[in-house]
């Protein structure tokens, strides 16, 4: 073998090595969180390169993101092999449409491309009599864009809707009528979207056989990253591409399946062999990325899943060196969990952690504001991944001039939350059923977290001086609610080269971090109650999985049992594992907050051997998997017995009241030598501890039953 060659396989665990030298044919990887995918199918692609199997200027290789392309080609450049077209479908079917558009258009070049649908939207749904602003808009061209690719005409949408149970910004027949004007519209203008690019090229190819042949002779070996975000249109244009060859390579992980909104399915990663009879399917579950214990809490999230995804569930192995268990926070409010976690990252940063690597992970766009917030007040950077901040956002700039406006009309006495819905009822705002419509939602959250803001900061009226020795508390203003928004919005616009990331559990895809804060995991925000379908419940816990899955050292879960001081309680998400959540409630400092669960950090216990996250209750007495090997101490096991057996018949109860057997074996496992290694094991609390910790310290320490139950002392209990 070339000597480049094997270099290419010089590192990589035998998984990774049975992929890249996988034979010419369907290859499907099965690639888990961390797993070193990437690096297996660019050492696939290298290694048959470098044997001269393949050449690299026959390779297509199609990624998601423009990212993960140049990505792709630098990790190929660096083995030694250059001239792969790594490119998204779009990128790749632009290339293709503009070379051969004068041949396929009679001499015209290809129209030019929509960056945006939203005004030829607005424009399709004024004819069908709809009035919309920006975020319908953006709703509506959400649909039409799910439509399209799904391979969904105008005329099929009210059908295909319902059968795919789309939560439709509008009733779907209205959908249908803007769609159809939308294409009208469209033409009209001379110019096309990102489908019509996908959907041109399959044309290309499926409709000239000229095109189909020189494409076919360019591109022979195919690799498809992200496998399980392929929707109908993309699938449609591979096949075309491919024209019955099979010498495809396609790498995926059906857990992280979160996009079916956009039509995105992971149907052709779960069917693959069946569609392509005799491929090779690798799985890939050694976790490079995260410690033992991070892996064990995504592997217990993800075991409870359910649907077709799990069909394809992967448990992963952790490779790296044992961390710090993850820790489960919970919180009276909202502002109480955003301020405990910019503390905590102000503490992370100051112990040496860079801010980049550090990042807090929410479920909608709406719920960055407080931690912005909380961020600016201790001093640390910050920068929002894939989203705006939330005061540049344009639905909250609008509402501010409204609520500047209303401290004119609005009367002084008029309380601060009612005067805000009452301005923000200017803006089309109103505090009743969100619309449907994932753009319009976030518009109505955003402004309904000013709502919020209104609510808390009047519980915490300011202090203003009177003369110089009185003080008096006066309810506040909608004025003075304005200018402490502008407040915000002034420390919050100022600029930041580096900080910690705040991203949307969606924009955080692909993405990882040292440190990760996972927030707001309560039922209603995680699974979003717009979840309805036993489906998109399952999508949820993939989300959620997803953000464990972004750590590579510590993890931080937390929930608020209320929105607001004094707010509806609310209960903690279903994906959560059964953790014990015995332990009292601690007082924190500054104006006595109570925040439960300060003492709970080590809630997630982990196998001592493998580093699982254990949740059977003897399990996590034992400290160790069912299946991981015993380590006990037969001799120290049978004292303990004969101790308990004794002690029992003294107190004259059951002996299993003293300790049951899975406290017992666990002794004669860990054999704590101090109170404190003694009280770490589950069943034994300070109770237990004053009544019988001397005891079974000197049984660990080799003393034996007689003497640490002398004859009279069994005959004289007391």
């Amino acid at each position: 073998m070339h000597s480049a060659a094997e270099q290419v396989l010089a590192g990589l665990d035998p998984e990774q090595r049975t992929a890249v030298t996988a034979p010419a044919g369907p290859v499907c990887v099965l690639a888990g969180a961390g797993t070193g995918k990437t690096r297996a199918v660019t050492s696939r692609i290298a290694h048959r390169a470098l044997t001269g199997a393949i050449s690299p200027r026959h390779v297509l290789a199609v990624t998601f993101t423009a990212r993960a392309a140049a990505e792709m080609r630098a990790r190929l450049t660096a083995l030694g092999v250059a001239g792969v077209q790594a490119r998204t479908f779009h990128a790749a079917a632009l290339r293709q449409m503009r070379y051969f558009a004068p041949r396929l258009l009679h001499g015209r070049e290809l129209p030019e491309l929509l960056d945006s649908k939203v005004r030829l939207v607005t424009m399709a749904a004024t004819r069908a009599g709809l009035r919309t602003d920006r975020a319908a808009a953006r709703d509506l061209a959400g649909e039409i864009e799910w439509a399209k690719s799904s391979l969904v005409e105008p005329g099929e949408y009210v059908v295909a809707a319902a059968k795919a149970q789309r939560e439709t910004p509008h009733e779907p027949a209205k959908v249908a009528e803007v769609f159809t004007a939308y294409e009208t519209v469209k033409r009209a203008n001379g110019v096309i979207d990102f489908e019509d690019l996908l959907r041109a090229a399959v044309w290309g190819i499926e409709e000239h056989p000229d095109v189909a042949e020189q494409i076919r002779a360019q591109y022979r070996h195919f690799v498809v990253d992200e496998y399980q975000d392929v929707n109908p249109l993309q699938q449609r244009l591979l096949d075309a591409w491919l024209g019955g060859r099979d010498d495809l390579t396609v790498v995926g992980d059906a857990s992280q399946t979160i996009y079916s909104f956009t039509g995105a399915t992971s149907a052709y990663l779960v069917d693959f062999p069946r569609r392509h009879r005799g491929a090779v399917v690798v799985r890939l579950v050694r976790d490079y990325r995260s410690t033992p214990q991070v892996v064990g809490l995504a592997n217990a999230v993800i075991a409870q899943a359910r649907g077709t995804e799990a069909r394809l569930r992967l448990e992963l192995v952790g490779q790296r060196p044992t961390g710090p268990e993850p820790e489960l926070r919970i919180f009276t409010d909202e502002p109480a969990e955003a301020a405990a976690v910019a503390a905590r990252c102000r503490q992370l940063v100051a112990a040496g952690t860079p801010a980049r690597e550090i990042a807090v992970l929410f479920r909608t766009n709406a719920q960055s504001e407080a931690y912005e917030e909380a961020l600016t007040e201790v001093g640390v950077p910050y920068v929002v991944q894939g989203a705006e901040r939330f005061f540049e956002r344009v639905e909250v700039r609008q509402a501010m001039v409204a609520l500047r406006a209303a401290t004119r009309s609005i009367p002084g006495e008029t309380p601060l939350p009612a005067a805000v819905v009452e301005a923000l009822a200017g803006v089309g705002w109103a505090p009743d059923t969100p619309p449907a419509g994932g753009a319009a939602r976030e518009r109505w959250e955003a402004l309904a977290a000013l709502v919020q803001l209104a609510e808390e900061y009047a519980a915490t009226p300011p202090v203003l001086p009177i003369g110089e020795a009185a003080t008096v508390e006066r309810p506040v203003t909608l004025t003075d609610f304005t200018e402490e928004l502008h407040r915000r919005a002034a420390q919050q616009h100022v600029p930041t080269v580096e900080g910690v990331t705040l991203a949307s559990l969606h924009s955080a895809k692909g993405l990882e971090w040292d440190a990760v804060f996972l927030v707001g995991l309560a039922e209603g925000t995680l699974p979003t109650g717009y979840a309805k379908t036993a489906e998109q419940v399952e999508e949820e816990r993939r989300l959620l999985y997803v953000g464990i899955t972004r750590a590579r050292q510590s993890l931080w879960l937390s929930y608020a049992s209320a929105r607001s001081p004094g707010g509806r309680n609310r209960r903690p998400s279903r994906f959560l594992p059964q953790l014990d959540r015995s332990g009292g409630t601690e007082r924190a400092g500054g104006g006595g907050t109570v925040r439960r669960g300060e003492r709970r950090r080590n809630l997630v216990v982990s196998c001592r051997i493998c580093g699982a996250t254990l949740l059977a209750g003897a399990d996590r007495k034992l400290g160790r998997c069912p299946t991981c090997p015993s380590d006990v101490d037969e001799e120290l096991l049978e004292r303990l017995r004969d101790w308990r057996q004794r002690v029992a018949g003294t107190q004259r109860v059951p002996a299993y009241v003293v300790f049951t057997d899975a406290t017992l074996t666990a002794l004669a496992e860990r054999r704590p030598e101090r109170p404190e290694e003694l009280i770490a094991i589950a069943g034994i609390g300070p109770r237990k501890l004053g009544l019988y910790g001397e005891s079974v310290l000197a049984l660990v320490g080799g003393a034996t039953v007689d003497a640490v139950c002398p004859e009279e002392s069994l005959e004289n209990p007391s």
